[in-house]
C-alpha cells in the first residue's frame, strides 16, 4: 500500500516545533521573529495566501504585519516601501506577494530586497548560495519538497530523480537541491520542461518523480514505473459541479492511476501546499536567529 506524503501532518509538526522555540525564546527575553508581507492589488488568491501566512504567525507566536497597496502604486513607490522594510530593525524577513501589476518589474522589486531579509529565497544572492551548496534561504516550495523527503526517510543517494518543470520558483531549485551533496540530495537529476520531446521516456526512468507545471492529469500511470516516489507540486482549480464551491483542486499527476504504482505519493490538496507555508516560517526563524548570514550583515 503506497504511503501518502502528508503535508498537513508534517507542517503541523514543524509549527509545533517552532512554537516551542518561540516560547523558549520569550522566556529568555529574546526577540520574537517578525514576518512582514507586501500585497499589491486585490487578487483574491493572493489575499487568501497572505491572510493564511498571518494566521500561521499568530498560531506559533511570531509577530507579523502586512502592507496593502492599490494596484496603481508606481514601481518607484513600491521600491521605496521595500527599502523601508529593508531598514526596519523590527522586521526580520519579508515577502512581496506575487503576481505584481504589469507595470512593475518583478525582478527589480525582488532584487531590491536585502538577501538577509529575503525569506522567500528568490534573491539572486540566495539562489547563488543555494546552488553553491552554501547556507541560504531555500524557496518555500522546494523547502517543502525536501522536508517531506527527509521526514519520510526516503532514500535519494544514487537515485534517478526526474523533475518536470523548470520554473525558478520550484523546478530549477528542486533540481539543484536533489543533485547537491546533502540529504536529501546526491541524486542523478534529469530536468525536463515544456520543450522536452517524449516526456514519458524520461518519467519512466524516475525513481523519484517531482512534477511542477500546473497541468492537471499530465502524468498518467503508463508514464511511471513501479515503486516510484511521486511528489506532485501542481495545484490547479478546475470546475467541479459536485463541490459546493463549484471547483476542485487537481494536481499534475492523475492520482488514482499513479497511486497504484507508487511507494510514496503526495495528495493534492494536502501534500506540498501546506509545506510551502511551513518553509516560509522556517526561513523567518532562521532570519531572526541570524543563522544564515550572521549578525555582521544586518
Amino acid at each position: 500500500m503506497p504511503i501518502l506524503l502528508d503535508g498537513k501532518k508534517i507542517s503541523s509538526q514543524i509549527k509545533e516545533e517552532l512554537k516551542a522555540k518561540v516560547e523558549a525564546l520569550k522566556k529568555e527575553g529574546g526577540k520574537v521573529p517578525h514576518l512582514s508581507a507586501i500585497l499589491v492589488g486585490t487578487d483574491g488568491a493572493s489575499q487568501t495566501y497572505v491572510e493564511a501566512k498571518v494566521r500561521d504567525c499568530q498560531e506559533i507566536g511570531f509577530e507579523s504585519s502586512k502592507l496593502l497597496f492599490d494596484d496603481s502604486i508606481s514601481e518607484a513607490e513600491l521600491l521605496q516601501e521595500v527599502d523601508k522594510l529593508n531598514n526596519d530593525e523590527r522586521v526580520d524577513g519579508f515577502i512581496v506577494q506575487l503576481p505584481l501589476p504589469k507595470h512593475i518589474d518583478v525582478n527589480k522589486v525582488l532584487n531590491a530586497i536585502k538577501p538577509e531579509k529575503d525569506v522567500d529565497g528568490f534573491h539572486p544572492v540566495n539562489y547563488g548560495r543555494m546552488a553553491s551548496n552554501l547556507p541560504a534561504y531555500v524557496p518555500a516550495t522546494p523547502f517543502g519538497v525536501m522536508e517531506l523527503i527527509k521526514r519520510y526517510d526516503i532514500q535519494t543517494k544514487g537515485k534517478h530523480c526526474v523533475v518536470v518543470g523548470r520554473s525558478h520558483i520550484v523546478g530549477s531549485p528542486v533540481s539543484i537541491l536533489m543533485g547537491s551533496a546533502n540529504y536529501p540530495g546526491d541524486a542523478t537529476v534529469t530536468l525536463t520542461h515544456r520543450y522536452t520531446v517524449d516526456l514519458a521516456k524520461y518519467t519512466k526512468q524516475a525513481d523519484i518523480l517531482i512534477v511542477a507545471v500546473g497541468k492537471p492529469g499530465l502524468i498518467t500511470a503508463d508514464m511511471v514505473k513501479n515503486d516510484v516516489v511521486v511528489i506532485d507540486v501542481g495545484t490547479t482549480r478546475v470546475p467541479d459541479s459536485s463541490k459546493k464551491s463549484g471547483f476542485a483542486l487537481k494536481g499534475d499527476v492523475l492520482f488514482d492511476e499513479v497511486f497504484k504504482k507508487a511507494t510514496h505519493i503526495t495528495p493534492v490538496p494536502g501534500g506540498v501546499g501546506p509545506m510551502t507555508r511551513a518553509g516560509l516560517l522556517m526561513n523567518t526563524w532562521l532570519a531572526a536567529q541570524k543563522e544564515i548570514y550572521g549578525q555582521e550583515l544586518v
